[in-house]
């Protein structure tokens, strides 16, 4: 089994990487409990970033377990996503939500950007 390691440089980690994608006019990929912007970059592979309110999650265990789903998903996946950097936006509801839920909403919305990008 090929390893597949979630490494610091997959991640937006400053400020200055979110506003890099918000300043890009990204393209928007939405299902019901979050939203993704997706802008390209100059890397050669893709890199992720949360944004999780209290207020869509209330609780610092729900918020964890949201991005511990979402990172391994996202791990398990980089090889096959485009270079880009893309920052997970939660929607209300998203606490509600159970993993394997995620998982399958995650795997459609990835489906999405591999089209989109390649055009």
């Amino acid at each position: 089994m090929k390893a597949c390691p979630y490494k610091r440089e997959y991640r937006l980690l400053t400020p200055a990487d979110f506003q890099g994608v918000f300043d890009a006019k990204p393209k928007k990929f939405s299902c019901r409990y979050y939203t993704i912007l997706a802008a390209n970059n100059s890397l050669g592979y893709a890199r992720l970033g949360f944004t999780i309110s209290k207020k869509k999650a209330k609780f610092a265990t729900q918020r964890n377990k949201i991005k511990r789903v979402i990172r391994e998903h996202f791990r398990l996946t980089h090889a096959d996503l485009p270079a880009i950097d893309m920052v997970f936006i939660a929607k209300q509801g998203i606490s509600s939500a159970d993993n394997e839920m995620l998982r399958h909403e995650l795997s459609y919305t990835w489906k999405k950007i591999q089209r989109y990008i390649k055009k």
